[in-house]
């Protein structure tokens, strides 16, 4: 893409509105803009991050079995009523009538419709395991929504809902989707820490919240910091076998909320080197909930014997929505956001220093090419700007890998590599520029599928 053609609106300063990094960060690199209250439009660099977040966020999914579909936002109120959670969920339901006076709601969650929807097709205990999951636009009417897409009122949630003959069937898919998480989180460059949670409006007896550690993190939270820096699990796991160990092992280690513990318990219970006070940010959270949805509303198989069998339900969320921000707070620096190549809107930059330069316009032209034909995804800079302009816009928007090509590097025969994490700068021929960005670029894609 050259930037010449793109839609790129940077600002100098920080919006006064913009209370955290994040927020600041994505005003400033034009990634979002507020269209009221918590509600934001995805702007082309930020919609193009989101979209590589929820590319991975499919990819984990599909991989340990879940099988997606897409639910409307608008749901009928009467799913609600049945479950017994329409009085029961507060003001942050949107309630709204359509023409015909029947009360809707624009959806906060899906429990109720996923649920109508297994039992109106799924018959058979032969059909089970089953995972079902979307991606869809939310709401929820928060209070006080604040720091941007941290926390808005319209996001966007991926939810799987799985069904199971019964809880050590549930349990199984529970593990499941907790070894995609600390997959997920770890190829968009995040530690994701799962801790013992409440289960809140959602109900059920065994939640973990997903956290990512940040000074700006709304959740106090406490660990044991060998969890910071545990391996994943490796891209061969095999989800159809026994995950427990993996969960277990996770597990086995002190992690939980504020409204889990407390001080004084964490510090009974964990070594005093390895007490980790932190803030958290939340990016995903995971329940197990039995038969709190299928029971009021008759979602049943028959077994094998021919008896109705009321089947077990889990709930598994991760915010889209909420993850972009969470990736810059954890990886930016005084310049601008630091993206891993994995979610970053463009693996590397082309900055031409002489735009209108004849020879530099024609090596540019023919670099950005080269780029692209070996499978990169590249922004060119082939603006007519001033270089040091170029190179704060490059940093701020935080590509990972800077080529940087001008007329005295080419009456040399050379281009200069920056890495914007480092800083590092590497001067290097200009013919081996696409195979040291390659080298550079496709381990850190992370197990693409």
């Amino acid at each position: 893409m050259r930037l010449s053609r793109y839609f790129l609106p940077v600002l100098k300063e920080s919006p006064k509105e913009a209370e955290i990094v994040s927020h600041k960060l994505m005003l400033r690199a034009g990634m979002i803009k507020q269209q009221a209250a918590g509600s934001y439009s995805w702007l082309p660099l930020g919609y193009k991050v989101l979209n590589k977040v929820i590319k991975i966020i499919e990819e984990e999914q599909n991989r340990s079995g879940a099988v997606q579909l897409l639910m409307p936002t608008v749901q009928s109120a009467d799913l609600w009523k049945e479950s017994g959670r329409y009085d029961a969920y507060g003001k942050e339901m949107l309630r709204i009538k359509d023409r015909h006076e029947r009360d809707m709601l624009y959806g906060p969650t899906n429990e109720e419709m996923i649920t109508d929807i297994f039992r109106t097709y799924v018959r058979s205990y032969k059909d089970l395991p089953l995972n079902l999951y979307h991606i869809q636009w939310k709401f929820r009417d928060e209070v006080r929504p604040r720091f941007g897409t941290m926390r808005s009122r319209e996001f966007l949630m991926k939810d799987a809902y799985s069904f199971d003959l019964d809880e050590a069937g549930a349990k199984k898919a529970f593990q499941r989707m907790f070894v995609a998480y600390l997959r997920t989180f770890y190829r968009m460059g995040l530690t994701g820490i799962p801790m013992r949670a409440d289960a809140g409006p959602i109900g059920g007896d065994m939640s973990y919240e997903f956290h990512v550690l940040a000074e700006t993190g709304e959740s106090q939270v406490f660990l044991d910091a060998d969890l910071a820096t545990k391996p994943v699990p490796p891209i061969d796991t095999d989800f159809s076998g026994d995950l427990s160990p993996i969960f277990d092992d996770w597990t086995s280690l002190f992690a939980a909320t504020e409204e889990m513990t407390d001080e004084k318990t964490f510090r009974a219970a964990v070594s005093h080197n390895r007490q980790l006070m932190a803030r958290g940010i939340e990016v995903g959270h995971i329940f197990y909930f039995g038969t709190k949805y299928s029971e009021p509303m008759k979602a049943t198989v028959t077994g094998a014997d021919g008896k109705e069998i009321t089947v077990h339900m889990g709930s598994y969320g991760i915010g889209p929505t909420r993850l972009v921000p969470a990736i810059i707070e954890a990886s930016h620096d005084d310049n601008g956001i630091i993206w891993p190549v994995s979610v970053a809107p463009f693996e590397v930059e082309l900055i031409n220093l002489k735009a209108g330069d004849k020879d530099t316009d024609a090596a540019c032209g023919t670099l950005y090419g080269e780029l692209q034909m070996a499978g990169l995804d590249v922004l060119f800079d082939d603006r007519d700007q001033p270089a040091g302009a170029k190179f704060a816009t490059a940093d701020l928007i935080g590509i990972p890998y800077q080529v940087i090509l001008g007329p005295r590097g080419l009456k040399e025969g050379q281009a200069e590599i920056k890495h914007r994490k480092t800083g590092e700068r590497e001067t290097l021929p200009i013919a081996s520029v696409v195979a040291r960005i390659k080298s550079l670029v496709e381990p850190e894609r992370r197990d693409t599928v």
